[in-house]
């Protein structure tokens, strides 16, 4: 604001003055010309009282009527009759054009004067030069009246702007304040605070309004994150309390070969869920960091739906079940990452022996540009309310399709579903049982290979 103030008292100056010297420069053009014109007609001529009547008092205007030829003064105002009040150069450059200066105490006048030099001829075709002259002590007086007031006002003006733009800015940023106070004394502890919108609807209030609603995401992701962390310890305890437990036990008293095997054996069993458990969830950290990877390569649906029924025959004959695979619907080969599928796929066939009932049936269907591969079986199907929160992690519908297992196994399935860009489902057929699928989109061998980025 100093500088504003400055440039615009400078400004106002240099106006002032121009405007001054216009004014007075126009006076002495008038004057020159009516002198010029006397000349001309004759009826200026050297004598007493002719300067005084004709040329002014020294006072308020002067004026010298000087032969350019022999350097002299014809006649002039008086005080001015000795030497002209242009030097030679000046005089020189005056016979051939006109010519405008300033001079200090022109003669034997006192202060400064602004003085316009005329060629001219008289009646008789002589040459001369009309000087005029008009003071500029009020041009002085009018500037350095501005600059006091410059002087004074400047400053005062500069202090109230600048405490109005003070309080103005202070009022605007009251609310970042208020938003900034209240951001430090937000905590985890307390979940649902919010930082305080200002009732303006502008820039500042969308800005709290933004800000809270990625407050709500960030309380979103801790809060699972701490359930993520609470149900891992939780399923971590399980199988170390047993494990303990058996190696206590085998410790306490004697034991036979066949009890300490069936101790290890168990043992052992506990050590494979914990190292699965482990497994799964270092997928489930790696999907959430986005940094799991896909490699795809041409598949044969057929070929994937067959090798992941192999691994599960026998474990379902064991039970006097069996694992089916059925023709594909559609063009057979697609990009994807084969052993990423077989995993899915086998969390799905696994859950469906474990859980569901009759047949287990692995089924490909090309449709609407997609490509899903189902996995069906004839057990009581999902609880409705279950549908819902299927795939969420450590999220289990222990009442109705039974125990076992940590719930990791869907949300390992869509988290492989979307690392390729596609999306799982599970839905109760009509006919009975559970069908859960997971949709990729349909790419053929061929088209661009590279890999989905992976959904935080």
């Amino acid at each position: 604001m100093a500088l504003v103030l400055a440039a615009a008292g400078l400004f106002l100056y240099a106006r002032l003055d121009a405007d001054l010297t216009g004014a007075i420069d126009h006076g002495l053009d008038a004057r020159a010309d009516d002198l010029a014109s006397l000349l001309r007609a004759g009826s200026l001529r050297p004598g007493p009282g002719v300067a005084a009547v004709r040329l002014g008092t020294a006072g308020e205007s002067i004026a010298q009527l000087i032969d350019p030829s022999r350097g002299r003064v014809v006649t002039a105002t008086p005080g001015l009759e000795g030497a002209p009040v242009l030097s030679a150069a000046e005089l020189a450059r005056a016979r051939t054009e006109e010519l405008l200066v300033e001079r200090a105490s022109p003669g034997r006048l006192a202060g400064a004067w602004r003085l316009l030099a005329l060629p001219v001829k008289d009646a008789t075709g002589a040459a001369l030069v009309v000087v005029v002259g008009a003071p500029l002590d009020g041009r002085e007086r009018a500037l350095a009246a501005l600059r006091t007031q410059l002087l004074v006002v400047g400053p005062v003006a500069l202090l109230l702007v600048a405490w109005a733009g003070y309080g103005l800015a202070m009022a605007a940023l009251r609310p970042v304040e208020l938003m900034r106070r209240q951001a430090t004394a937000i905590s985890m502890r307390r979940p649902g605070e919010r930082l305080p919108l200002p009732r303006t609807h502008d820039e500042i209030a969308r800005l709290g309004q933004a800000l809270n609603e990625m407050l709500a995401r960030l309380e979103g992701a801790f809060q699972r994150e701490r359930r993520f962390v609470a149900d891992a310890s939780h399923e971590l305890r399980t199988p170390l309390a047993r494990l303990k437990t058996e190696l206590e036990l085998a410790l306490r008293r004697e034991r036979s070969p066949a009890e300490l095997r069936a101790m290890v054996r168990s043992g052992a069993e506990e050590t494979d869920r914990l190292v699965r458990l482990a497994e799964d969830l270092l997928l489930l950290a790696r999907v959430q960091e986005g940094t799991l990877p896909v490699r795809l390569e041409p598949c044969e649906a057929g070929r994937l739906l067959a090798t992941v029924a192999k691994r599960f025959r026998r474990q379902a004959e064991h039970d006097g079940r069996s694992v089916l695979t059925q023709a594909v619907i559609g063009p057979s080969a697609f990009l994807a990452d084969a052993l990423r599928l077989e995993q899915a796929l086998g969390n799905l066939v696994d859950n469906a022996l474990r859980h569901g009932g009759g047949t287990v049936t692995l089924q490909a269907v090309h449709r609407n540009a997609q490509l899903q591969l189902h996995v069906k079986d004839q057990g009581p199907g999902f609880p409705p309310g279950f549908l819902g929160r299927a795939f969420q992690r450590f999220t289990r519908a222990d009442d109705a399709r039974g125990p076992g297992g940590a719930g990791l196994g869907l949300a390992i399935v869509e988290a492989i579903a979307q690392a390729h860009g596609g999306q799982a489902h599970a839905e109760n057929p009509a006919e009975g049982g559970a069908d859960v699928w997971i949709t990729l989109p349909d790419r053929r061998p061929g088209s661009d290979t590279s890999a989905p980025a992976s959904p935080p």
